[in-house]
């Protein structure tokens, strides 16, 4: 991971709400993924429950459209099936902190939906406390827990500060784990 990196979605890329076009994109790929998630029923008839009709979150690994397509490259090659965040992200963005069973949609560098993936495993663990599993399944780097380390310390570092916050090894980390149910 490069000192641009974030770890996952919340200081991820945020789909950009306001274009209708990347919107009807997303409701599109949603359309043809659902059935990979066991969402089959079709959108918006009299009583249909509003997981089936309304997208997942949609974000992008990184903070840069490079390094959005870098990690999802890692991602389709099936070496990186896992991430992390900052749980100070989470709650600075609003966002509910991942969950078993979660749903999401993943964006290219370029905005565009590429992948449906299912949360398999998410726990909360101090920074310092991140293993040397969760490192290597990140895919990132050399694997290594000392580089996962590195790397994002690094980026905490710099990016905390704007959330009124500084980084810390005992800091609240979301170790996330997914698997794809649906490419584009």
């Amino acid at each position: 991971m490069s000192d641009d990196a974030t770890p996952g979605a919340p200081g991820g890329q945020a789909p950009h709400l306001d274009d209708t076009g990347q919107a009807d994109r997303i409701t599109q790929f949603w359309d043809s993924a659902r059935p990979s998630a066991g969402r089959t029923s079709h959108g918006g008839a009299v009583g249909e429950r509003s997981e089936n009709v309304v997208p997942p979150p949609a974000w992008a690994f990184g903070d840069s459209p490079g390094l959005a397509d870098e990690l999802l490259g890692l991602v389709l090659d099936g070496v990186k099936t896992a991430t992390a965040g900052a749980l100070w992200e989470y709650e600075a963005a609003g966002e509910p902190v991942p969950s078993k069973g979660d749903l999401s949609i993943v964006l290219d560098g370029a905005g565009e939906p590429r992948l449906l993936i299912r949360t398999t495993r998410a726990e909360t663990v101090p920074f310092e406390e991140v293993t040397a599993e969760h490192a290597y399944l990140e895919g990132e780097g050399d694997r290594s827990l000392e580089s996962w380390r590195q790397d994002h310390e690094r980026y905490w570092r710099r990016t905390l500060a704007s959330l009124g916050r500084e980084f810390d090894p005992s800091m609240p980390v979301v170790c996330e784990r997914f698997k794809i149910l649906f490419r584009a």
